[in-house]
């Protein structure tokens, strides 16, 4: 049995200062391309893991995967009552810690496919929470579950009192309050620079620590222009209504400290971007992936992305929004 999942966009928080009983709350983008696909076989003594193409992959990705396979198959098995053994086979992945929601989407794809040859069946939302997903944001678990343009509507302060990522929260995902079709001829441009100074883990807690709660001035501001711009822009179609949208809040709230504790480089690769012509150019959660919607110049942003990111061995892929969650097969 083989399950593909999607990789998403995360573009900002909403409201990490908390005045109206809610915090967090997110929007976010599913995308057809990186993707993962991860194959099961059952019958094994333990957990076993194996990766089509070893040669591409370096140790820090492999250890990564294998750690969150082992983890969520740990735990849905205890879920089940089971002590089963299965192999887990990785055919496409997408790197981690760089801003596509990679742990979601794997943690997720075990889950679902222990429970599929098991003959069990769970919603998303709670798969996520028996493997420790969506604590923050719902958008990778909203994607995992339906794809296309996500906002959700983030955690009462009675259920999560601070402010914590998804790693260190263990509340259940947040209700989706939007969700929208976005248009399929917006071509979307991903950047991965091999930067230093990525955002992840026990830094990412200190993060959310140090800097929370946001002014509520630049909350009230993000939230405007998200229910005023940004929205209606992805439902009218209007490609530079969506494109200042998305400009703007790079320099608000939670999103202007994201971007201003990433690799400088970032901030270069993104004005090239949108002098390149594209729309819309933001930066996916903590980074690094940087990303691109244009409608008529993808092969101009992808040429200034990697002249770019040539000194950074990078990766630039040119993809475009999916609008349904991940497939399971047979």
């Amino acid at each position: 049995m083989i399950v593909e999942t999607p990789s998403r966009l995360h573009l900002t928080l909403i409201d990490l200062n908390g005045k109206y009983g809610r915090i967090d709350g997110g929007v976010g983008l599913t995308l057809k391309k990186p993707r993962l696909v991860l194959e099961i076989h059952e019958g094994y003594d333990d957990i076993q893991i194996s990766f089509t193409d070893m040669s591409s992959l370096n140790k820090e990705i492999v250890k990564d995967y294998q750690d969150k396979i082992t983890s969520a198959a740990g735990k849905i098995n205890d879920f089940l009552g089971l002590k089963e053994g299965y192999h887990f086979k990785v055919r496409e992945i997408f790197p981690s810690h760089s801003g596509l929601g990679s742990g979601t989407q794997l943690s997720l794809a075990v889950a679902q496919l222990i429970l599929k040859i098991n003959d069990q069946d769970l919603t998303a939302p709670e798969m996520a929470q028996i493997v420790g997903r969506g604590g923050t944001s719902g958008i990778g678990v909203a994607s995992f579950d339906q794809g296309g343009f996500i906002v959700d509507g983030g955690h009462r302060t009675n259920i999560k009192p601070d402010f914590l990522p998804s790693s260190a929260s263990k509340a259940s995902a947040p209700p989706i309050i939007a969700r929208y079709n976005f248009p399929d001829d917006w071509k979307i441009i991903l950047a991965i620079p091999d930067v230093k100074r990525r955002v992840y883990g026990d830094g990412e807690v200190n993060i959310f620590q140090e800097y929370c709660p946001i002014p509520l001035k630049d909350v009230q501001e993000l939230i405007h222009i998200l229910f005023m711009k940004m929205m209606p822009a992805v439902v009218e179609e209007d490609l530079d209504s969506f494109g200042c949208a998305v400009n703007t809040i790079q320099n608000i709230g939670f999103k202007k400290i994201e971007l201003k504790l990433q690799n400088p480089f970032i901030k270069d690769l993104m004005d090239s971007l949108r002098s390149a012509g594209a729309s819309a150019v933001g930066m996916s959660s903590f980074g690094p992936t940087v990303y691109a919607v244009t409608d008529n110049n993808a092969k101009d942003v992808c040429r200034t992305a990697r002249q770019m990111m040539r000194d950074k061995k990078g990766e630039v892929i040119l993809t475009a929004a999916q609008n349904y969650g991940a497939q399971i097969y047979k």
